[in-house]
């Protein structure tokens, strides 16, 4: 690609009758330059990189001869490309140099001002490319990292009950991010109880997301430890006051415990939606506490009363975080809302596994609000005959 303005150029060469060969070669060429000479490498190191588009430089100087010249310029300004200048017997020195570093070298006296001109452009043009390959390999490795990371965070529930069926759907609402600071998890206690947990922690950064992991690993932390189902979310919101960054930091729960015998289960919601059970064909929310203040706040751990629910045959519960029905609908202002969502959920209730139903439901969502939903997104159901 031919640059459209005027290409600084940094020639370092000491001998006054190449310096004027190679100006003279450039006039009669179609590239529009400014050449500025400077005849050691300190000069030239001093002046870098002062918007120098490429260096040409000489191996042969009074301060430095041969790769050492190359090596302290690159030094200087390590984004800025390079030529080497080489005698008839250096070739070899000029190959050394591009595995140094340099983007290519000229031989003097086999060089017209056309081949000058082009090895100049290209020059600046594998610089770029490298510079961008640089950034994208950088860019990819991080990715890699932060996807393994963040899989690695993402639960696997741990049920030893063959009959209860689990299926989870997450999006971040965060740009290329694999989580969020939405969290779930769902943990088997060992008398049978089937404890779940959904979470939303406000914001959408990594501080949120760090948090939100943190939040789970603790809640399975203290079912696994026998903590008392009534004391779980008065804990977690010790941890999140401990962990959180700033004091305004808050979180949403809501925490389903399904007694042995599947037949009846406990809610503790703390600011969040509640839950939708599925059932004959038909759907509805739960019922909730009057009072369900969000973690954080200082509510103190008797603030998340009980709500015994009855669990008929071949049940569904759906939870989800609020960023599932904060999405417009038909462009306008009106929001999803939970009514409408259990309205989605009843068209087809009971009749398409958990996966189904949560990729249906994101779907339409998204639909509804003409393109990605901004919040991030978590999605649960459990299932049981």
């Amino acid at each position: 690609m031919v640059a459209t303005s005027t290409l600084r150029v940094l020639l370092v060469e000491d001998d006054d009758g190449d310096a004027f060969l190679f100006e003279e070669l450039l006039r009669d060429a179609d590239l529009d330059v400014s050449v500025v000479r400077e005849r050691t490498v300190a000069a030239a190191a001093a002046l870098l990189p002062d918007d120098v588009a490429c260096v040409v430089l000489d191996l042969g100087l009074p301060d430095a001869d041969g790769l050492a010249a190359l090596h302290r310029l690159r030094a200087a300004a390590p984004g800025v490309p390079m030529l080497v200048l080489t005698g008839l017997s250096d070739s070899a020195r000029g190959l050394e140099a591009v595995a140094a570093g340099a983007q290519d070298y000229l031989v003097k006296g086999r060089v017209d001002g056309e081949l000058l001109a082009r090895s100049i452009r290209y020059a600046i043009e594998r610089q770029r490319a490298e510079v961008v390959q640089g950034q994208l390999r950088a860019a990819n490795l991080t990715a890699e990292e932060n996807a393994r990371l963040e899989r690695g965070l993402l639960p696997r529930p741990l049920v030893a009950d063959g009959q209860i069926a689990v299926d989870t759907g997450y999006r971040p609402g965060r740009e290329r991010a694999l989580l969020g600071g939405d969290f779930y998890d769902v943990v088997e206690a060992a008398d049978g109880t089937l404890h779940a947990v959904i979470g939303d922690v406000c914001g959408h950064d990594p501080d949120a997301a760090a948090l939100g992991v943190c939040l789970r690993i603790a809640w399975r932390t203290l079912v696994l430890g026998g903590r008392a189902s009534d004391e779980l979310l008065g804990t977690l919101e010790e941890v999140l006051v401990h962990e959180r960054l700033a004091d305004e930091v808050f979180a949403t729960a809501c925490m389903v415990s399904v007694a042995p015998d599947r037949r009846s289960a406990i809610v503790r919601v703390a600011g969040h939606p509640l839950p939708v059970l599925i059932a004959g064909g038909d759907a509805t929310e739960l019922p909730g506490p009057l009072t369900r203040p969000p973690l954080g706040i200082g509510a103190g751990a008797g603030s998340w009363p009980e709500v015994p629910v009855a669990l008929p045959a071949g049940w569904q519960l759906l939870l989800y975080t609020d960023g599932l029905i904060e999405g417009r609908v038909d462009g306008g202002t009106e929001r999803l809302g939970a009514d409408r969502l259990v309205d989605l959920v009843r068209e087809r209730a009971g009749a398409e596994p958990g996966s189904v139903l949560i990729d249906r439901l994101i779907a339409t969502a998204e639909r509804l609000n003409g393109g990605d939903l901004a919040d991030d997104i978590a999605v649960l159901v459990l299932a049981a005959p």
